[in-house]
């Protein structure tokens, strides 16, 4: 794209970060952006578009703690790297958050925040073993599973449909994009998602090169600048109390006023 003369070059994903600098630096007249990628020494032409997507995660976590049947949810992920970690840290504070507010002991399968250590199937295309994965956990009496691996997530969708059909009651959770519109097979378990709204982040970037405006100081989405959201419940939201809508929208509340602090060792850093 350099060699084409593009004068912004948008890359995307954390597996791209070094081969993104080696390319800024070595064209230094360019601009470049990278979703899901900060320095920790900023490029002057290179702008990280991040997401402290643990934020939106929290509430998913709470959500599935607030609608299990079983007092055990789960989630795994593709391949540990910081950007998929980040929705397993902020996905157990969020059921830990509900343990603690209401005296209970809904269990999280798949991920140890405090270790940092959880379920990963390898890489982000065998679906099978996402099935796997998700049958597991489903043996080990989960209802709810959040799969943070990309199309991955489609065979954890496959188990849960085949659970559904075999009369339990089994819920999915989806990551980045709206599972509903995205994934629409399996929109008759789709409880919710934990999206990163890219597409407005990228717009405003290439704007604001376009206008002469481009700068190097991460975007980053948060709930305050709803960069990052929890879907609708679609389909399954008569089967989400009132009273636990109430309680999300407060606690989004005070995650975005600050009140409340999400941790998470993978957020970004600015």
């Amino acid at each position: 794209m350099v060699t084409a003369g593009c004068d912004l070059t948008v890359t995307v994903g954390f597996l791209l970060g070094d081969a993104t600098k080696a390319q800024a630096t070595a064209n230094p007249e360019s601009h470049f952006a990278i979703v899901d990628f900060g320095y920790e020494t900023p490029i002057s032409n290179v702008k990280p578009i991040i997401y402290d997507t643990a934020q939106a995660a929290f509430l998913a976590g709470y959500l599935a703690a607030g609608t299990t049947k079983t007092g055990t949810v789960a989630t795994f992920g593709g391949i540990k790297i910081p950007t998929v970690t980040i929705f397993m840290d902020g996905y157990a504070d969020g059921v830990k958050y509900y343990n603690e507010q209401k005296g209970k002991d809904v269990k999280v399968l798949g991920w140890d925040k405090a270790k940092q250590d959880g379920s990963f199937t390898g890489d982000f295309e065998k679906q099978d073993k996402g099935k796997q994965f998700t049958q597991n956990f489903l043996d080990q009496g989960a209802d709810i599973v959040m799969p943070v691996a990309g199309p991955v997530g489609k065979g954890a969708g496959a188990a849960l449909k085949e659970a559904k059909a075999a009369g339990k009651d089994v819920k999915l959770i989806w990551v980045d994009s709206d599972g509903f519109l995205t994934a629409p097979d399996y929109k008759d378990i789709m409880l919710t998602s934990v999206m990163k709204l890219m597409g407005e982040a990228v717009y405003t970037v290439v704007k604001e090169d376009k206008d002469g405006n481009f700068d190097n100081t991460p975007y980053v989405g948060t709930l305050a600048n709803e960069g990052v959201q929890l879907a609708p419940f679609h389909d399954l939201d008569s089967q989400v109390p009132a009273e636990l809508k109430s309680e999300l929208d407060q606690i989004k509340k005070d995650i975005a006023d600050g009140k409340l602090k999400v941790e998470s060792a993978a957020s970004p850093k600015v």
